[in-house]
């Protein structure tokens, strides 16, 4: 073994904590992409000449349990009780959560007497549309900003983390829940046994959780590295799921594979004693995945020699296209894309300014980088060479509600899995 093998083997197998789901010691490096701002921390223009607080971006994989995760270099209450995240701005984003809703209200036969709680549940994209179904509904944001834009939607909804303490205060109220929704917070939950502790404490003897996340599985095969962010403490499969799940009395039921978010899991669980039978999804998809190695460390330890490789090609791509004289801007703000952006280093150098839907990143910088946010607008009177998709997962509908831009001849850079240039002028409308 040479000199740089043994230092990779030191530093990957050195004592990183203690795993947050099953304590064991972590010691194998996931990937470890370097320092970091808070994904989410948008800058104001006198912000940009202020320090600027950077935190390790090292993921770990628990060699007993399994489960990605990050340390916690950041208290949650310094990411989430102002957010800059909106799901309202994905048009997709709020029709599959229409479309929850109508499928979920008749799978349990929810109505008036019913009581829905969603955690994390954000400016209202979802519960909202509960309310002409007549099932009375409950937020739980930690976010004020976020939250008071839900009430002004008429969606009842609550300040506060989400853990077993407030869970024991709304069951002393005596308000258990028949369904618990938890879309993409899980992955923000940085003590995952006291949040699981609390639904299993709120649900009712037959309620159901529903909880929706990114698929581990799908985060590895395709290259994902860049929904690795610290708002993100975990990062999944049923696997871990499952003995979450059981560790707290509870069973998984039920699996669902949906294509948000690049690729997730809905899974359904219940408590253990509850009279829901486990389907073949999930008998089919735990062995599926043991299958393919996500009980195999070795299978994670391959993934960042794949993060390197994609990282060139894209360095390579964008430095040719710069030195043809392209003129290159970025469409969206998301958090993915800061990860990406600080990782790969790439500033004002590469991007003139990025777009975004959202105004309250308006005027705004992306933290690290300190790019301009300027309204989608932009784009038309700029009238860019390329546009560098940074929310990749919403391809779609960004290259569709962008169409026009091919009257100029611009194209598309989607950098995941790996690096892609689509012409609108060959997209089907």
């Amino acid at each position: 073994m040479n000199a740089h093998s043994r230092f990779e083997s030191l530093r990957s197998k050195s004592s990183h904590g203690n795993c947050r789901l099953c304590g064991a010691t972590l010691k194998s490096t996931f990937v470890d992409l370097g320092m970091s701002p808070l994904c989410e921390s948008f800058l104001t223009a006198d912000q940009t000449d202020a320090m600027e607080p950077y935190y390790p971006l090292h993921t770990v994989v628990c060699e007993s349990c399994f489960l990605v995760q990050l340390q916690e270099y950041v208290k949650p209450e310094h990411i989430f009780t102002e957010y800059a995240y909106f799901s309202s701005y994905s048009t997709s984003w709020v029709e599959h959560a229409r479309r929850y809703c109508e499928m979920i209200k008749v799978r349990l036969s929810l109505g008036a007497e019913s009581r829905v709680y969603e955690v994390a549940s954000n400016d209202g994209y979802l519960l909202q549309h509960f309310l002409p179904l007549g099932v009375p509904v409950t937020g739980i944001e930690p976010a004020a900003n976020v939250a008071e834009v839900a009430r002004q939607k008429n969606v009842p909804t609550m300040v506060e983390f989400f853990g077993l303490e407030l869970a024991q205060k709304l069951v002393s109220d005596g308000k258990r829940a028949d369904l618990i929704i938890g879309n993409n917070v899980l992955a923000q939950v940085p003590d995952l046994n006291d949040f699981t502790a609390g639904m299993a404490c709120l649900l009712a003897p037959q309620g159901v959780i529903t909880l929706e996340f990114p698929h581990l599985e799908r985060l590895i095969d395709e290259n994902q590295f860049d929904t690795i962010y610290h708002e993100h403490f975990s990062y999944f499969s049923l696997v871990t799921i499952d003995r979450l799940a059981r560790r707290h009395d509870l069973k998984v039921f039920d699996v669902e594979q949906i294509p948000t978010h690049g690729g997730s899991l809905r899974v359904y669980l219940c408590r253990a004693d509850a009279t829901y039978a486990v389907s073949a999804a999930v008998t089919a998809l735990l062995a599926h995945e043991r299958r393919v190695g996500l009980e195999d460390i070795g299978q994670y330890e391959q993934f960042t020699s794949r993060v390197h490789r994609t990282k060139r090609e894209l360095l390579s791509f964008l430095i040719a296209s710069k030195n043809k004289g392209a003129r290159i801007c970025g469409y969206g703000a998301p958090g993915k894309g800061n990860t990406l952006l600080n990782y790969c280093g790439i500033g004002t150098d590469f991007l003139d300014f990025t777009v975004d839907r959202n105004p309250y990143k308006h005027g705004r910088y992306t933290p690290g980088m300190h790019i301009p946010i300027l309204p989608v607008e932009a784009i038309d009177e700029v009238r860019p060479d390329y546009l560098f998709i940074l929310p990749w997962n919403l391809k779609r509908e960004i290259v569709a509600q962008m169409r026009h831009v091919a009257d100029w001849g611009c194209k598309f850079i989607v950098p995941i899995p790996n690096v892609e240039i689509i012409d609108p002028r060959e997209v089907a409308p």
